[in-house]
């Protein structure tokens, strides 16, 4: 066996995003998510709209061999992964003084929630060019930007929940962005309210945005085929 691959703290998290629906083995993709469940992985399935994708996996584990192997077994299941973002769950820089309990709730979080079927996710970074450079600012003054974005984000507690994760050096952008949302019309309306938040407006850079339905792999099953 593979020596494990173990963040010092928190969590490895791949979303893979796939079509192949109608053509893939249901019965090995159910097999593929219940031996990573097995393992301790978390893993939720998610019904994508639009043509980027047909349905979509968020993984959560303890060993980045755990993420591989649930790729490699929907991969040999028949799906076909067209897109992916790689990254690890953190405690913000801006946070770094939260509550025990908080701050295992942001490295260990515990998914899907419940009644909070709407779902999204994209990747964002931090601008950097003239006049608008994020990293040129000093620790004090981004710390106060993001505690208003924060702010804004927590008007919506009970409604939505995110869930942030870091991918500076893992992958293209340097944060992925994960939405549950009590109703469609919820996820549009946070990002809509916090774009407008200075540490948003003036340094924020989006990446694709992909939407969907919390389910089990049955009900994929059943409505993608």
């Amino acid at each position: 066996m593979s020596e494990p691959v173990i963040p010092s703290e928190g969590l490895g998290v791949l979303h893979l995003f796939c079509k192949g629906a109608h053509g893939a083995d249901w019965a090995q993709v159910a097999a593929a998510v219940a031996k990573a469940e097995t393992a301790e992985a978390q893993v939720i399935s998610v019904a994508t709209l639009g043509h980027k994708a047909e349905v979509g996996f968020m993984v959560l584990a303890d060993d980045w061999w755990k993420l591989r192997d649930l790729q490699t077994g929907l991969t040999a299941a028949g799906l076909d992964i067209v897109d992916s973002y790689v990254s690890l769950t953190e405690i913000s820089e801006y946070a770094a003084g939260v509550p025990e309990e908080m701050r295992n709730m942001r490295l260990y979080p515990q998914l899907p929630p419940e009644d909070k079927p709407a779902w999204c996710f994209y990747p964002m970074s931090k601008r950097r060019v003239v006049g608008q450079n994020w990293f040129n600012l000093p620790f004090e003054e981004r710390k106060e930007l993001m505690y208003g974005h924060g702010k804004s984000g927590r008007a919506f507690k009970g409604r939505i929940l995110q869930v942030i994760t870091g991918s500076t050096g893992i992958d293209d952008y340097e944060w992925g962005v994960t939405l549950f949302g009590d109703f469609p019309d919820t996820l549009k309306e946070v990002v809509y309210t916090m774009r407008f938040d200075e540490a948003s407006s003036d340094y924020a850079e989006f990446g694709p945005f992909y939407a969907g339905i919390v389910c089990t792999v049955a009900e994929l099953a059943d409505r993608l085929t």
